[in-house]
């Protein structure tokens, strides 16, 4: 079937649940369908996906594209469905990447995340990252967690977003959001602003540079909750991006603050289900313990995954942990746990 506007396609990509959508001017269009890419036949004309992809942009931004910029824009469509898409160019033609986000915030529940992300979302103060490669879920997680704010707590929430995803009606709670390129020019900006808008809560879109690493870590030393995002793929590696972001001359400094405010990493990957209906995710949860603060100051992340193991009782996992459960309970196949797996060989034993 050819999809000749952007209606259509959408339309087909909701009704398969699929999550991306990418269209290229001068050749086919391709969806992503639990994390398998899969490319529709036959292509539209270069007039037609060219046309779909200005169907959902405004005027200026429309002109943006075609003087040569690349353009990120959070869009509510017709129907209520938000979207995130990021346009750009390639071989001197326009292309575009749509992410399909949920039109409601999922529950902690429905995610099928581990109960010790609720307690941390309930934190009074410190920094709290959710982690892992693109197209993970960070964003949803997130969500999660300022909905479970949202109708738990009086609290003010401060969002940064780059660009806004999802849109939080007041609760109990009184959430403004802000996003970088409309409301304010950069994170680092927005969040030294933050600090005189009295907020208690304030989530970051993603921590890009040592600018934003540096503003969030001061906020949460100030006494605020910062949620963030960053794209590692373990605890200990989160850190050391942490680390490497900074200055020779102030990583001692930054190392001392980093484990003083951090309170839990949560890093998740989406696996393929056994049945391939859907995906699930699988966790590696580190906490703020004192004892993992000890091997921050001390530049002693290698043995973070052992002190992991070692604190499972009050709530922390390795992603491996969480793999071979999934394996044992049915849910994943073994071979698609060790594709994302951070060590397979380890992996391959546990199962």
């Amino acid at each position: 079937m050819v999809y000749k506007d952007f209606r259509e396609l959408m339309e087909y990509a909701k009704a398969n649940n699929c999550s991306d959508i990418h269209i290229t001017v001068g050749t086919n269009i391709a969806i992503r369908r639990y994390g398998e890419l899969k490319i529709l036949e036959p292509a539209p004309t270069a007039e037609e996906s060219r046309n779909m992809i200005y169907s959902f942009l405004e005027q200026d931004q429309v002109e943006r594209v075609s003087g040569g910029m690349d353009l990120d824009a959070g869009v509510m469509l017709w129907d209520g469905t938000r979207i995130r898409a990021n346009i750009y160019h390639q071989r001197n033609n326009l292309a575009a990447s749509i992410r399909i986000l949920n039109q409601t915030v999922p529950s902690f529940e429905e995610l099928l995340l581990p109960p010790v992300c609720k307690d941390l979302a309930e934190m009074p103060r410190g920094l709290v990252l959710v982690t892992g490669p693109t197209g993970s879920g960070k964003s949803t997680t997130l969500a999660s967690m300022v909905d479970y704010i949202n109708r738990t707590t009086s609290r003010h929430v401060l969002t940064i977003e780059d660009p806004i995803e999802y849109v939080y009606p007041h609760d109990k709670a009184m959430i403004h959001q802000r996003e970088v390129g409309k409301d304010v020019p950069t994170f680092a900006t927005a969040l030294r602003s933050a600090l005189r808008e009295d907020p208690d809560i304030i989530l970051v879109g993603e921590m890009r540079d040592y600018e934003t690493i540096s503003a969030a870590i001061t906020a949460a030393e100030t006494g605020h909750l910062v949620l963030s995002t960053l794209h590692t793929t373990s605890a200990a590696q989160t850190v050391e991006r942490i680390i490497d972001a900074t200055p020779l001359d102030g990583q001692d400094q930054i190392r001392t603050q980093f484990s003083n405010v951090i309170r839990g990493v949560i890093t998740q990957t989406l696996v393929p289900t056994a049945d391939m209906d859907g995906r699930v995710v699988a966790t590696e949860i580190m906490l703020g313990t004192p004892a993992i603060g000890n091997l921050i100051r001390d530049k002693k992340t290698i043995q973070i995954p052992s002190l992991i193991q070692a604190g499972r009782s009050s709530g922390m996992h390795l992603l491996n942990d969480d793999l071979a459960s999934l394996v044992g309970r049915g849910r994943i196949t073994k071979e698609d746990a060790m594709w994302v797996s951070n060590d397979p060989t380890a992996l391959d034993k546990m199962c």
